[in-house]
């Protein structure tokens, strides 16, 4: 997967013009709500993401791949990130994939997903569900289906898995929600930035706040790392939803969903 092909899939969602705002109400009268969430496990997430989250006082989404070795090797820098407020979820054990798709070669064959199984997914991920509660001691979890492939074997597998969750992202490509009355909380659109500009990812949230729906950023690396947006871009952003706390409601994804589903 290359970076323009990523970048050109973040740009996809933005519009130029502001749209008639919804009547979805959020909290304490925000216009929107901002999902900040980092797929994999990748060191640069705590090396850099982390620390600039908690800076200026915003709460994250961390989707582990449980085999990453930056689980292995780090576990209780993710343990206190957890004890920070950090969401920890669920991007299974293994990081299946489609290899049949274009530009699938890194797919390792015994990590595809053409050839694996709906019963063997949700065995896996019912075990990283169980991984992540020894971690962190929650169980209330959200997930993010790997490359946002939906097929294992061939059959659509999140039926199967959906029940341990609250809320699944499970579609690339768009930027803001185009409408919460619409929304499926087991098919959540994100938009999954490479190399953008701090002001581009702005504009992202301020499309949110026009629609008065939701942006859910789906992040890789940081500063670093791979699919990677720089530090300063993400700092950028960061510091802009937390002077715009009024505007925007930014909060982990489990509790944004969680309030969603109430509503």
């Amino acid at each position: 997967m290359t970076k323009t092909f990523w970048t050109l899939l973040a740009l996809a969602g933005m519009t130029t013009g502001a749209g008639a705002a919804e009547t979805f109400q959020w909290p304490n009268g925000a216009r929107a709500a901002v999902s900040l969430a980092y797929d994999d496990a990748a060191d640069s997430q705590l090396d850099h993401a982390i620390p600039t989250l908690n800076k200026y006082g915003v709460k994250g989404t961390f989707y582990l791949t449980l085999s990453s070795p930056a689980i292995d090797k780090r576990l209780p820098e993710w343990r206190a990130a957890a004890q920070q407020g950090h969401e920890l979820a669920n991007h299974s054990l293994f990081h299946q994939c489609r290899r049949s798709l274009p530009d699938r070669g890194w797919v390792e064959p015994h990590r595809d997903l053409d050839t694996t199984s709906v019963a063997q997914m949700k065995d896996q991920v019912a075990l990283a569900n169980t991984m992540l509660y020894a971690i962190d001691g929650r169980r209330e979890r959200t997930f993010t289906a790997p490359c946002g492939d939906l097929q294992a074997g061939g059959q659509d597998y999140l039926p199967a898995v959906q029940s341990g969750f609250v809320a699944i992202k499970a579609s690339i490509g768009q930027g803001a929600v185009p409408s919460m009355a619409a929304l499926d909380p087991y098919r959540v659109p994100v938009v999954a930035p490479v190399g953008l500009t701090g002001q581009q990812l702005i504009a992202m949230v301020k499309e949110a706040a026009d629609k008065g729906t939701m942006v859910a950023f789906t992040f890789h690396g940081i500063g670093g790392d791979h699919l990677a947006n720089s530090s300063a871009a993400h700092e950028e952003l960061v510091k802009y939803l937390a002077d715009n706390r009024k505007v925007y409601w930014t909060g982990t994804f489990l509790e944004i969903m969680k309030y969603v589903k109430s509503r």
